[in-house]
């Protein structure tokens, strides 16, 4: 019995695009062009606990850190194996021990066809509420496990150009004049940089930057401002610094405050802790620029692929982010980077201890692989 690759291209809006995929469809699965048979065995699902090392202290308005715990999955099916990752900073509220629990609850054999993405994806949303990294790692890894099938990357899947990758922002968290310093001297190789403020120490830290680098910085507040006028004032003085747009100035449930700033705003305002799922896409429309889309807090590629195209169509900005990830869950996230206006993709960048292989960054650009899947290699 044949792999129902046609009805998934359809399913998931591809098909009338697709032609260049037929040849591969009508052979592909297994590890090479001449292997058409359907194993019948259900998907087999694995993972392992991580901890990301960081490089550097990271600091925001809110906290800081120097470790990152994810979870590492693998979907395997006919000898193919998809990878993924959960991504679970402290303050999202997820952990290794709830990863491992929701994990744990699911039952992947029951899906002997990897190409049913939309079914399993919508049974491994409904097991539980929350969870949203541990789904992401099951959506990655599907989609990695589907992409070597179809012997495609995901950005040709969905028919991007990969020569319009943006450039990445590489983040400096706040710290120490003389670190921030070390930091910026470090991320020399990026054009574009984005600084972290909101505690107190705004222009201290925008001065610092300046004076070593006159490259184009966006600013990500973390919610540290409390008043809308001191917060604009701060936007006007941050645009004659070179600032292309601010991200989560305010309080993510204070709309009213945020709607009146991006009115008056010299520069766009983007939603990040305000965002997380598609249906929070059309409540922000008029309350921010635009918004920043993250693999972790949204379940995933499919729901980030279909956040991207509605805010496309309510004409608001788009950013796609990561947390501090390993290069499994930035590749995955960059698999969209061709259709955004900015990305933050350094999340793989920040760690010490990276167990895959995947994106690059060429002069400050993102470079995706072209392996198929979300291009990553375990090394």
């Amino acid at each position: 019995m044949a792999i129902d690759r046609r009805k998934f291209l359809g399913n998931t809006g591809l098909l009338a695009g697709a032609a260049f995929l037929l040849p591969a469809m009508s052979s592909c699965g297994g590890t090479g062009a001449g292997k058409s048979k359907r194993s019948g065995k259900g998907l087999k699902l694995s993972f392992e606990p991580y901890e990301l090392q960081l490089k550097h202290v990271f600091t925001i308005a809110s906290f800081s850190r120097t470790t990152t715990p994810v979870m590492l999955t693998k979907i395997e099916w006919d000898g193919i194996v998809g990878y993924g990752e959960a991504s679970m900073p402290p303050y999202l509220g997820e952990s290794h021990e709830t990863a491992a629990k929701f994990l744990s609850s699911l039952n992947l054999r029951q899906f002997s066809d990897p190409f049913r993405l939309n079914e399993i994806l919508s049974y491994v949303d409904a097991v539980a509420e929350g969870n949203c990294a541990a789904k992401a790692s099951i959506d990655i890894a599907l989609h990695d496990l589907i992409g070597k099938l179809l012997e495609k990357p995901w950005f040709k899947i969905w028919g991007y150009n990969q020569e319009n990758t943006p450039l990445t922002t590489f983040t400096i968290g706040m710290d120490k004049p003389d670190v921030v310093i070390e930091k910026v001297k470090e991320a020399s190789p990026y054009k574009m940089l984005k600084v972290k403020i909101g505690r107190g120490t705004d222009e201290e830290m925008i001065n610092t930057i300046r004076k070593i680098t006159d490259v184009p910085l966006c600013v990500d507040v973390n919610q540290g401002w409390k008043d809308k006028q001191e917060a604009l004032d701060k936007i006007h003085w941050l645009k004659e610094q070179g600032v292309v747009f601010v991200e989560q100035p305010m309080d993510k449930h204070n709309f009213d405050d945020m709607a009146w700033l991006t009115q008056h705003s010299p520069l766009p305002t983007i939603a990040d802790e305000a965002i997380q799922r598609l249906d929070d896409v059309a409540k922000l429309h008029g309350v921010y620029s635009g918004i920043n889309i993250k693999l972790m807090k949204c379940t995933g590629m499919r729901e980030a692929h279909k956040m991207m195209n509605v805010a496309r169509s309510l004409e608001m900005k788009v950013m796609i982010g990561c947390m501090t990830e390993t290069s499994c869950g930035v590749s995955a996230a960059a698999q969209l980077s061709p259709m955004v206006d900015w990305a933050d993709l350094d999340g793989n960048l920040l760690i010490s201890n990276d167990p895959f292989k995947g994106i690059e960054i060429v002069g400050g650009k993102v470079i995706l692989p072209d392996r198929p899947g979300i291009g990553v290699i375990k090394i």
